[in-house]
């Protein structure tokens, strides 16, 4: 499998479009479990726009670029590498900057829905929980048996500097 590159605009409801390098376009079928920790060793995925996520009840869009490392995470939504890529069984974890892209995270409802687009189609996943869990805590990104949608990103949202909590949103994959 060849990932393709192409360009398109990010959209975002409420904030202007972020700048980004090419889009890695990954084609996959549900019965294939792509392993993003074997394609970003194998340079294909690191630091590429793998999708989109769109939080509706906020209004607001971003990218997703694999790997969580600051380059990705100053230019919008982590994919954590060693989660399966969204829209498959297991978990698919994804982590962004409190301060920026998911600063309003806390403002999100049980049951809300969460958007991901990527090349293999697009996901819809209903909000079922939100925690707060030390930074340190590892559990929020192991395996699930169901499609899962794991959100992380450092807690309190208005904390100034660095803290040692992070707030958790689980989702389930519901079409």
């Amino acid at each position: 499998m060849v990932p393709t590159s192409t360009s398109a605009p990010v959209e975002s409801a409420a904030t202007p479009p972020l700048s980004y390098s090419d889009e890695v376009v990954v084609t996959q079928s549900p019965e294939t479990t792509l392993s993003p920790a074997a394609l970003y060793e194998a340079g294909y995925l690191a630091g590429q726009k793998i999708g989109t996520i769109t939080l509706p009840a906020l209004k607001l869009s971003w990218p997703i670029f694999e790997g969580t490392e600051e380059a990705q995470l100053a230019k919008g939504v982590g994919h954590y590498t060693k989660s399966v890529l969204p829209g498959l069984s297991d978990n698919s974890v994804l982590a962004g900057h409190r301060n920026t892209v998911f600063n309003r995270l806390g403002e999100l409802e049980i049951g809300d829905e969460i958007f991901i687009k990527t090349a293999a189609g697009t996901f819809i996943y209903e909000i079922t929980k939100f925690k707060v869990v030390k930074r340190s805590d590892r559990t929020v990104i192991v395996p699930t048996e169901d499609a899962t949608l794991t959100l992380t990103t450092c807690y309190p949202f208005n904390h100034i500097g660095v803290t040692t909590d992070a707030f958790i949103v689980t989702a389930k994959l519901v079409r």
